[in-house]
């Protein structure tokens, strides 16, 4: 969560219910990095920048589209592979966009239509397999492994599928049932495919009520943020709800955030 709430450095929303995802897509080609051209931004702010600047998906892609920097990635750390990442965005509204980079290039994709993102392949390729899928029909056959196209595949009809309700008790245990049925079980990975690794956490955002669900893997409760109650005025200060070492919550948990003691470190800043 921006202004200072930070729940998942890949995954948040901010006071005006623009959500930004990140997730891997080991395809992807940024472009030569020229300081003297246009100033550079690190891979690993990339959703933060769209949350701290933008209130919806149509501003964001306005202002991407101008391409104002040039995304500068690096190394996983402890790895001798970059950090090739693609980005979704979605607002109150129901509109959508996803970005990726294409040998050095920028491609959007925006509109309401587009509902679903997973890893690879490229977002042109996922929507060719899909329309394949669909001649054969979800309640026929859907591909069932871990790997992403088919899990896009399953995501793409479930999300479709699921009743539709207006009362978040109903609709964001319908979309939580979708990602569950999405996920990597724990445990699975696939030694030549590092980027297919098990699911970590789950998350639903309730982008109308500014509601932010969270549930972790290992944990048996799924816990939520109420950005409603939260003081995101000039000035205030810098918040962290802490998971670390196997640490969970039940219910809201917004009164949980503590001040924290340091802000928030990119990795390799440009």
């Amino acid at each position: 969560v921006t202004s200072g709430y930070d729940v998942s450095t890949t995954d948040g929303v901010n006071e005006a219910g623009l959500h930004a995802n990140l997730l891997w897509l080991a395809e992807s080609q940024y472009p030569h990095f020229d300081a003297r051209s246009k100033p550079g931004l690190t891979i690993a702010a990339w959703a933060q920048y769209v949350l701290d600047n933008f209130a919806t998906v149509q501003e964001a892609v306005a202002a991407l589209e101008q391409q104002p920097f040039t995304l500068v990635t690096d190394n996983v750390p402890g790895e001798s592979r970059l950090t090739t990442l693609h980005l979704s965005m979605s607002d109150a509204s129901g509109d959508s966009a996803i970005i990726e980079y294409i040998d050095g290039k920028q491609v959007i994709h925006h509109g309401r239509q587009y509902q679903v993102m997973t890893n690879s392949p490229f977002y042109d390729q996922q929507l060719a397999i899909l329309d394949y899928w669909r001649q054969i029909g979800g309640l026929t056959m859907l591909p069932g492994t871990n790997r992403a196209p088919d899990r896009f595949v399953r995501a793409s009809f479930y999300i479709n599928a699921v009743v539709k309700s207006p009362d978040p008790k109903i609709a964001v245990p319908a979309v939580m049932s979708v990602m569950r049925n999405v996920s990597v079980p724990y445990g699975i990975s696939t030694p030549d495919k590092p980027h297919i690794a098990s699911t970590r956490w789950r998350t639903v955002c309730d982008q109308k009520n500014r509601v932010y669900y969270f549930e972790p893997t290992l944990a048996m409760e799924t816990f939520r943020v109420d950005l409603a109650k939260i003081d995101f005025g000039k000035g205030t200060p810098e918040r962290v709800l802490k998971l670390v070492g196997g640490r969970t919550y039940t219910g809201d948990a917004t009164a949980e955030f503590r001040r924290s003691d340091k802000p928030f470190v990119f990795l390799f800043g440009v």
